[in-house]
């Protein structure tokens, strides 16, 4: 997710010396015999257009400290935690999602494989937090049954943080445990309405058919986040693609604007305005804010809908040479460990017409995670196009079980 830094000078300076001590801080950490782990991750250069002003300054001296920190006690714990969390944040900013979730599990495994004191509250609230963070990065590789195995082993040192409950309701919504993940919700949302909680209100109320409750709730989100902060603009985002998806072309414009207005050449914003534009048949203007989009970080959703411009003007040579560069950064993705099955089940169909190939991918999520609706959609579509109509109905039915309003799965009902 996405201003110029101030000081350049002297930013180029701190860059080379943080990454001087790297060989030297590896060696330190090696000598450790600190299990599994013998290099600390690097820190990726960020896109110009995503420096935004002194977040990125931040980023490097955050990073920069706690390289130090292990180089100079390499069994200290409190630093691996650190990384992992920049890390994830820096996956989503940037995108770099194959560099930097297997790069937070490094940190968090090596933290996890020392030895925590549990009469010890600090031991106990750091080895909580990691929990937290692993959870986080299970559940944005999709590998949502360890997400909650790990999520129900982190509330079981603290059941007063509001955030493991969205790890909970998160990772239950993707198995389909509907009840459950409202649950969660409502216990998260009681600990701390917040941004966070909000959001997955909202996300459940749609879920189950309420569209004007899951936009308030999103809107809601939105007012309690810091104006320009990335989640924030996420959440805007969110609230944009909500307006799209039950056809509020203008609604949704003018919060992918708003974006960004707080947070300049986000990329997901452009994204929205494109989609906005496909939607309007305004191919060209979508082309130009896609083109910004995937020159500031490799997002597969850029290319797809870049694939879908293409196929829409009729410029075939560019459509298969995108749909191949999709495919190509899925298999980087899932070779990273990202469960990419689903992705690739809806991609084998709707851009190479190859209802086996997408019904076996298909197959594979169904049968992690049988009482999703999403999945369920999926099939229901795939089974449709293959002309097996009892197959599509068995799964239409479980796709509708919540009362979803989602256009595409009303639509399977007719």
């Amino acid at each position: 997710m996405k201003n110029t830094i101030i000081f350049i000078g002297l930013m180029a300076i701190l860059t080379a010396s943080l990454f001087s001590c790297k060989n030297e801080t590896d060696q330190a950490v090696a000598k450790a015999g600190i299990g599994m782990v013998g290099k600390i991750p690097q820190l990726l250069d960020r896109n110009a257009k995503i420096h935004y002003g002194k977040e990125w300054e931040t980023v490097q001296n955050i990073y920069g400290r706690e390289r130090k920190s292990l180089m100079d006690n390499p069994n200290a714990k409190e630093p691996w935690l650190n990384l992992a969390e920049l890390f994830i944040q820096e996956a989503r900013v940037t995108g770099e999602h194959p560099h930097y979730y297997p790069a937070a599990l490094q940190c968090l495994e090596a933290l996890l494989a020392q030895t925590f004191d549990p009469k010890n509250i600090k031991d106990t609230d750091m080895k909580f937090r990691a929990l937290s963070a692993k959870a986080s990065v299970e559940l944005s590789q999709h590998e949502f049954s360890k997400a909650l195995l790990t999520g129900e082993a982190a509330l079981k040192l603290n059941p007063y943080n509001s955030g493991i409950y969205g790890v909970l309701t998160d990772a239950n919504v993707e198995l389909g445990n509907y009840a459950k993940a409202v649950e969660m919700a409502d216990k998260m949302v009681s600990i701390k309405p917040d941004l966070r909680s909000y959001s997955r209100v909202s996300y459940l109320r749609e879920i189950h058919g309420d569209v004007p409750g899951a936009i308030e709730a999103l809107t809601m989100a939105v007012g309690a986040g810091a104006p320009g902060a990335d989640n924030t603009s996420w959440c805007m985002v969110t609230l944009g693609d909500l307006y799209l998806e039950y056809g509020k072309l203008m609604e949704a414009e003018n919060v992918f604007k708003a974006t960004l207005e707080q947070r300049p050449d986000y990329p997901f914003a452009l994204e929205g305005l494109a989609t906005v534009e496909i939607a309007k048949k305004n191919y060209k203007a979508a082309e130009e804010q896609l083109e910004k989009a995937k020159a500031i970080i490799p997002e597969v959703g850029f290319y797809e809908n870049l694939a879908v411009v293409y196929k829409a003007t009729g410029r075939e040579a560019e459509y298969k040479r995108t749909i191949e560069e999709v495919v190509e950064m899925m298999n980087d993705d899932a070779t990273h460990g990202h469960n990419m099955d689903l992705e690739f089940a809806k991609v084998y169909h709707e851009f190479f017409n190859d209802p086996d190939m997408a019904i076996k991918f298909a197959l594979k999520e169904y049968a992690a995670r049988p009482e999703n609706i999403d999945v369920n959609g999926t099939l229901a579509t795939i089974y449709t196009a293959k002309g097996d109509l009892k197959k599509a109905e068995e799964h239409r039915k479980k796709a509708l079980r919540t009362g979803s309003k989602k256009p595409e799965l009303i639509a399977l009902s007719n």
